[in-house]
């Protein structure tokens, strides 16, 4: 058997343990990453505004994004001047997380924490975590996983935060989402610096990651901190497809369940108490990707 078959018959196995009916309220989640371009809704191929009204007609419980909220280097002036028209909307029940673009300001994220305030900073770091239902939500900055080639757990306040966190919330149904991802066969290609991350939230069985940085669309079936098929895993989703310019993908990794180019859109997580499940939703409202119902590891 390849690992790319035991990967599709892991998935397959996973959607049917799922069960049929679910105690509790369903929330709908609308989530992306690398949105807003120096661009407005007159300028016929701008994206973001498309995107934003994919969003409201998914009239979600909360809206997530996973870095490069605002391009180039997210300026305060450019987040009231682009981002603010259209993602701006979804401001009072948004959580977002910077990215590497959000770094390039000239005090890095200066812009991003003026914009979203608060929002961004509710716990007084740009990482921090937020509830919803039986779901708990953990928000990190991983440009700091990018920028330190000796990245030790043992040695970063942010991930010490982490597994207090994890420790504390064991029994929800666990998200995480940042910037950069573990893997990805965009052009950024897989980051191994945060491989220890990785780990982590696999040993405190986080259920879905969310990523950006890469312009495409990758889904992931569940996998361990060296990129194999493994039902304890997270299941992985670079979404960075929310508006700017598309960048060409490579060789698929065995373990990616979906990949796709040139296709902007929007995921949508529906959340049950112990399940979630995806879609991705192109801007023509049209289902993309659908994943399979997974049960939460807790």
């Amino acid at each position: 058997m390849t690992l790319r078959t035991l990967a599709t018959a892991l998935s397959a196995t996973l959607a049917l343990a799922a069960p049929s009916a679910h105690a509790g309220t369903t929330y709908t989640v609308a989530a992306a990453g690398d949105i807003a371009e120096r661009c407005k809704a007159s300028d016929s191929k701008c994206i973001h505004p498309k995107t934003a009204a994919l969003v409201s007609a998914m009239k979600p419980s909360a809206v997530i994004t996973m870095g490069d909220n605002q391009y180039d280097d997210a300026h305060l002036s450019d987040f009231k001047k682009y981002f603010d028209t259209t993602w701006g909307k979804f401001k009072s029940i948004m959580h977002p997380a910077p990215g590497n673009h959000e770094s390039y300001d000239d005090t890095p994220e200066a812009g991003y924490k003026a914009y979203f305030g608060s929002i961004a900073t509710p716990q007084g770091k740009t990482y921090y975590s937020w509830n919803l239902g039986n779901w708990h939500f953990i928000v990190l900055d991983s440009n700091e996983f990018v920028t330190h080639d000796d990245f030790s757990a043992a040695e970063s306040a942010q991930i010490s935060w982490l597994r207090k966190d994890l420790a504390a919330n064991s029994g929800h149904c666990l998200a995480a989402y940042y910037h950069h991802p573990r893997f990805s066969s965009g052009d950024h290609g897989d980051n191994m610096d945060s491989a220890q991350l990785w780990q982590i939230l696999v040993d405190s069985k986080v259920d879905l990651v969310l990523n950006g940085h890469d312009h495409d669309y990758e889904r992931f079936v569940p996998q361990d901190a060296k990129g194999k098929p493994d039902p304890a895993g997270p299941v992985e989703i670079v979404a960075g497809n929310g508006g700017a310019d598309p960048y060409k993908v490579h060789s698929e990794h065995a373990t990616t369940a979906k990949l796709l180019a040139n296709t902007f859109g929007v995921l949508r997580l529906t959340l049950t108490d112990n399940t979630f499940s995806t879609q991705l939703v192109g801007l023509d409202s049209k289902v993309k990707d659908a994943s399979p119902t997974y049960t939460c590891h807790h």
